[in-house]
């Protein structure tokens, strides 16, 4: 576990010694504020008008008309931000030819491997921290449900977590960072849009798509629902990614 903190530090270090991080939190949390902003006052301006017509008093959800939304609207921005702060774990050791150095220390391929995660996590959940603020307002303004909320969080959690996983495989496959970053966004947006062709198919295939849709996983904790099936799809999700990844740095040993 000391190798695996040392190296977490290590890229902790390089992320915030370099502009990536700073103008990923900046843009993540200037373009999620602006989504926000727009949404509750739109909720807002319908309060107001609520006060002289009472069928529009009825129709306000706070959940339905901000909480969903806005975390609809951060997780496309996580699949724009997190290949960006993903690319280079991998892809810059290899670029620099420090790969080597790293896999012929005493350290092993898991510790590697996992320090960069926790590492591109924590800057994940800096990223998540900024958007707390969004419940304290919402607090203020109205009566969230405070279900929902803890669901969402949880579900971006699990959602940026596995965007993180599949990013690190990408950069493991390339020492090109910006391809890294293509390979990345490429396929989590295939795995964002899987599930709109289900409406067009039947049967078996068309629940395999469904349960392939990472958005659709995503739906029920902005619903406030905690389903086993969607905590074991992305469980499965960051499993198996990780573990590509371990075969291609094997490879890499194995090679010289």
């Amino acid at each position: 576990m000391r190798n695996v903190w040392a190296i977490c530090k290590r890229e902790i270090k390089s992320y915030f010694y370099s502009p990536i991080a700073y103008v990923v939190i900046v843009m993540f949390g200037v373009i999620a504020g602006w989504f926000f902003f727009t949404s509750m006052s739109f909720y807002s301006l319908l309060s107001f008008q609520s006060m002289q017509n009472p069928y529009i008093r009825y129709q306000l959800n706070l959940t339905e008309m901000v909480i969903r939304p806005m975390f609809g609207n951060i997780s496309i921005i996580m699949l724009l931000m997190l290949p960006v702060v993903t690319m280079r774990l991998f892809s810059e050791e290899k670029k620099t030819g420090t790969i080597e150095l790293l896999l012929t220390y005493p350290v092993s391929d898991l510790q590697a491997l996992l320090g960069k995660y926790i590492a591109a996590l924590c800057v994940f959940l800096v990223m998540l921290l900024f958007t707390i603020v969004y419940a304290f307002l919402m607090a203020w303004f109205g009566n969230p449900e405070s279900g929902p909320l803890i669901t969402a969080y949880i579900g971006l959690l699990l959602m940026g977590a596995s965007f993180i996983a599949l990013g690190l495989f990408a950069s493991s496959l390339t020492e090109n960072q910006i391809v890294a970053a293509i390979i990345a966004f490429g396929a989590l947006l295939l795995f964002w849009v899987v599930g709109w062709a289900a409406s067009i198919t039947h049967g078996t295939l068309a629940d395999l798509l469904r349960f392939m849709s990472i958005t659709d996983h995503f739906d029920n904790f902005a619903k406030g629902v905690l389903d086993t099936s969607d905590l074991v799809y992305y469980a499965t999700f960051i499993i198996f990614f990780l573990f590509l990844t371990l075969r291609v740095l094997d490879s890499k040993r194995w090679r010289g």
